[in-house]
């Protein structure tokens, strides 16, 4: 069966492809539809025998393995393509947190390494650092880098970011999961004078502790075990550009104070160097969470807190723009449609107003995904209200009882609800915190943050 495939691939111009190995089939599947969304083709195999099969057949641009399979271990792959096809670079999927896998797999000659879980914008930084990808053309650049919306508050949105452009002091970009904070960074980038320089995304939450001062900073040859050569961190990455933090409030106490100096004196330190090196980064952070309630709680230092947020650009969630549904899902619509090269689907006017009606808690990202659903359950020619599945909000659950969601969003429910158990234990237990945190179940460091992030006094 693989012979043929890789037959029939060698008789027409095809896609860069690329080698993904791995024994978990929703692993497998999300990079494939990662991929595929990059325009690379991808062939995907569950063990090592698969693998090698493939690689005698087929030439690839980069191959994505994990380090456990069910018939030997990842690091084979990586010696194997290190020694018969050198010309394909070959990054690992370590467990989480497993800084043993992913210096093992370095010394073996994986150019890189993502952690499990995989988080998508690594993964695509990784694919784009490994495979010389064509950089769009000019109008499909703007097509991507845009904020769609009419609405005010997008006005507004878009009006900051060109302002913010101009300057070259940080940002803090706050607002809920999938409101388009990254976006909102690239775009205050793209519009700079650094923009001919590169814009490196971090996603602070998915790296190891133990591995994130070598990746913020580098680290040189022999510093540890498997440093085999010199490499460069984050901040020499982004060199002259931008470095986007995102879920910065991830960051552990311990690294905050090293990035706090690198702030400071412009300048950051190797792993295994005993000199600093100057570095010329624009710094823009986000989170979902409430940077000022961390920095309270005392899970995020308060000098980096004030170093970052120099100017903040608030991301409104979708329901606070309602009016910009129609034009956001039309454009999805449009998008998917090329990407599945067939027709767009329309959207009957039930199904444009239950979009409407909908609160959104995942926003943008949520109306991305529930069109993509929908157009991928359509029997019909034209999207109904039915295939958008979505959850009823306007329900209201306990309706009498004081305790319905009447068109709230999940986490504004969720925080009524967090709120109310809080309150009634800090009232049994007569005000002591203390107390009330064990018969919460929680620690007085967790009890002290949720007061902070709920504005409790």
């Amino acid at each position: 069966m693989v012979q043929g495939k890789s037959e029939r691939r060698n008789t027409r111009a095809e896609p860069l492809r690329v080698l993904v190995v791995d024994d978990e089939a929703d692993i497998r599947e999300l990079v494939d539809l990662t991929l595929s969304r990059m325009g690379l083709a991808a062939d995907c195999a569950g063990s090592v025998a698969e693998a090698r099969e493939f690689l005698a057949q087929q030439r690839y641009q980069l191959c994505l393995t994990d380090m456990r399979l069910p018939d030997g271990e990842g690091l084979e792959l990586v010696q194997l393509i290190g020694q018969q096809y050198s010309e394909t670079p070959v990054a690992v999927i370590t467990a989480y947190g497993s800084a043993e896998n992913a210096v093992a797999a370095l010394k073996a000659g994986a150019f890189d390494y993502l952690a499990k879980p995989v988080a998508l914008d690594q993964l695509r930084t990784l694919i784009k650092s490994a495979i010389e990808l064509p950089a769009p053309a000019s109008g499909e650049r703007e097509a991507i880098l845009q904020l769609i919306g009419d609405s005010r508050v997008m006005q507004t949105v878009r009006e900051l970011i060109a302002k913010l452009a101009r300057s070259q002091a940080p940002v803090y970009i706050s607002g809920e999961s999938g409101c388009g904070k990254e976006l909102a960074a690239r775009l205050i980038h793209a519009q700079s004078s650094r923009s001919g320089n590169p814009c490196i995304p971090v996603n602070c939450g998915a790296i190891p502790e133990n591995l994130m001062e070598s990746e913020f900073f580098g680290y040189r040859k022999g510093a540890f075990t498997g440093a085999d050569q010199e490499r460069e961190g984050f901040f020499q990455a982004a060199n002259g550009g931008t470095l986007f933090l995102d879920e910065v409030a991830d960051l552990p106490l311990s690294m905050q104070v090293k990035l706090l100096r690198a702030i400071q004196e412009k300048k950051v330190r190797k792993v295994g160097a005993t000199v600093e090196e100057p570095v010329d980064v624009r710094l823009i952070c986000a989170t979902h969470q409430d940077l000022k309630a961390c920095v309270e709680a005392g899970l995020f230092r308060q000098d980096l807190y004030y170093r970052l947020n120099v100017i903040e650009l608030r991301m409104p969630p979708l329901r606070e723009r309602a009016e910009d549904i129609p034009l956001l899902a039309r454009t999805c619509l449009e998008r998917l449609a090329q990407t599945n090269r067939r027709p767009p689907l329309p959207m009957t006017a039930e199904a444009e107003e239950a979009l409407c009606r909908y609160s959104f808690p995942g926003n943008v990202r949520e109306l991305e995904n529930v069109l993509e659903r929908a157009t991928a359950l359509c029997n019909g020619e034209a999207i109904e209200a039915d295939d958008l599945q979505l959850a009823p909000t306007e329900l209201c659950v306990g309706e009498g009882n004081g305790e319905g969601r009447c068109g709230e969003s999940l986490e504004t429910y969720l925080d009524r609800i967090e709120r109310q158990a809080i309150l009634e234990a800090i009232q049994q237990t007569e005000g002591n915190r203390t107390a009330a945190a064990r018969l919460l179940g929680i620690t007085f460091r967790s009890l002290r943050y949720r007061l902070a992030r709920l504005g409790i006094e």
